[in-house]
């Protein structure tokens, strides 16, 4: 079984240009490759600096063909928590439960350094990880609305 051709890790510094080419790979499929303005020099530093954490899943044969990045954070209502920022299986290996290995372990990795909570978000018309997310219980909020304001360089 393919699943079982595959490990789930934390990743390493040799892995962040797989990491951005997956980054790259879902903002293409969620239409907005133009809207990646990170390098691999950024996700470096940021590496560096412990403000990411990232799990990969390695096939034995094909490499490093999805991953979960997220990092740390607090919430003023349950108290520390992990932002789970990207989630990504390469589109060939979809199906086939790599997402679920990954998603398992990112739970396990936020529990062991004793967050409460893990957030994220979904484009509402992203139907496959909305139903996957339902699927693991996931409380989708569609109250709220995501915000964001960027700053110029």
């Amino acid at each position: 079984m393919f699943m079982e051709e595959c490990i789930i890790r934390q990743a390493k510094k040799e892995d962040l240009q797989d990491v951005f080419n997956l980054v790259m790979e879902l903002a293409i499929y969620e239409k907005e490759p133009e809207a990646v303005v990170t390098s691999l020099e950024d996700y470096e530093k940021a590496f560096d600096e412990g403000l990411i954490k990232i799990l990969v899943a390695e096939h034995f044969e094909d490499g490093v063909i999805g991953m979960c990045l997220g990092f740390a954070a607090f919430s003023t209502w349950k108290g520390k928590m992990m932002f789970l920022e990207d989630f990504v299986v390469k589109e060939k290996y979809r199906r086939l439960k790599i997402g679920e290995l990954l998603w398992n372990d990112f739970i396990s990795l936020s529990k062991s350094l004793d967050c409460k909570l893990l957030k994220w978000q979904v484009l509402d018309w992203n139907e496959p990880a909305i139903k996957f997310y339902e699927k693991k219980h996931a409380q989708i909020d569609k109250n709220w609305w995501s915000c964001r304001l960027f700053f110029e360089a």
